[in-house]
């Protein structure tokens, strides 16, 4: 499924109408076959880590367990059909696909490239640390720019920060923690003017999620030879952020030098079950329409407290709860729910994970019973 076909489907399940299209309940419940069934609720409910708790899908687990003999084995020889898989998924070359340890070590592996001996870097704040922590501690400057208004991007003041020292622009997009979607001419206008200064990274964790018809990846830029770097992810949609896998799409050139500067990388199960997750549909679909199903509960909730939030592109919500994040996180894991840490200077927002429908309907009667 391509990602124009993808984005069709997805608005269609939120609109109400995936089970027609599906066929009915019965073809929905056959499409749901490699999900394993969760067991009842039991310890805290964790929704503070923006993971997909469907996950890993049977195919995967099965994957694993077929191979589990390749676990003596060294990644490197397991690499090369993974990186063909993405490759054909993304468009690109080979050589433009940077396998690494989750998109977190591509993350640290960029911050340390382009942040050392004092190089600057431009971000939004809040938005998502891991770059920006890793190129500070190998001596960068940070130039972290407010969200706007509506807690997005602040794309003219970002621009406006940058100077000859500028050597990276960090963009979380959707971002996290606030979910918020850039509009897609706003974000080409803007790589197109900054791309010549510095290089630009685009953070796609959450671009599964993102219900805009035809929303592009910004994979486009790096597919026309520009200075754009692309971050995503297997621990969002696919559900194996335990496994440590994600990657990077860059020019040759750029892909190379990030490659070098790996710290980690992953491990062969990791491969496995990445590659097992390209190739199962049905459970990708079945996520994406879970999101949808859970971020409608946690909507609802909100509004009938009368609580603010951003309308999300992701696998979280993020709302306003009028007191300080930590009474809240506090008071609502008395109440057995793990929720969002602070995201300061937005210390009276609370970010909530989209978790199983039973856990996302024990948050709303958590949050009744703490809100009054």
């Amino acid at each position: 499924m391509n990602s124009t076909d993808r984005r069709q489907w997805l608005k269609t399940m939120a609109l109400g109408g995936g089970l027609t299209l599906f066929g009915g309940a019965s073809a929905l419940a056959e499409m749901s076959k490699p999900v394993l069934t969760r067991p009842p609720l039991a310890g805290p409910v964790k929704l503070n880590a923006n993971e997909n708790p469907y996950g890993p899908s049977q195919r995967v687990r099965q994957a694993v367990i077929d191979r589990m003999d390749a676990g003596c084995r060294y990644p490197f020889a397991y690499s090369e059909s993974l990186v063909k898989s993405i490759a054909a998924k993304e468009e690109v070359p080979e050589a433009c696909v940077v396998i690494t340890g989750g998109s977190t070590e591509g993350l640290k592996a960029t911050g340390l490239v382009y942040g050392l001996s004092g190089g600057e870097v431009i971000a939004a704040d809040p938005t998502f640390q891991a770059l920006l922590t890793y190129a500070e501690h190998f001596g960068a400057y940070v130039h972290r720019v407010p969200l706007d208004d509506t807690l997005s991007h602040d794309l003219d003041a970002m621009h406006r920060r940058v100077t000859s020292k500028t050597r990276l622009i960090f963009i979380c997009n959707p971002n996290n923690p606030s979910g918020t979607l850039l509009p897609a001419d706003r974000l080409r206008d803007f790589i197109a003017a900054t791309e010549k200064k510095a290089v630009i990274f685009s953070d796609e964790a959450y671009y599964d999620f993102i219900t805009e018809p035809d929303y592009p990846s910004m994979v486009e830029f790096v597919k026309a030879g520009h200075n754009v770097i692309v971050s995503k992810t297997f621990s969002k949609v696919y559900g194996l952020a335990g496994f440590r896998i994600g990657y990077l799409i860059a020019r040759p050139d750029i892909a190379a030098r990030l490659r070098d500067s790996l710290m980690a990388n992953t491990n062969t199960p990791a491969l496995i079950a990445a590659e097992a997750a390209l190739q199962d549909d049905a459970f990708y679909k079945f996520s994406l329409q879970q999101n949808e199903k859970a971020k409608a509960m946690i909507y609802k909730n909100l509004d009938t407290l009368g609580l603010p939030y951003v309308r999300s592109h992701t696998n979280f919500v993020f709302f306003r709860s009028g007191m300080d994040i930590r009474s809240l996180i506090g008071k609502m894991a008395t109440e057995n729910v793990q929720i969002g840490r602070p995201f300061p200077p937005l210390t009276n927002w609370a970010r909530i994970s989209t978790g199983t429908l039973e856990e996302v309907e024990a948050f709303n009667t958590a949050l009744r019973k703490v809100m009054g």
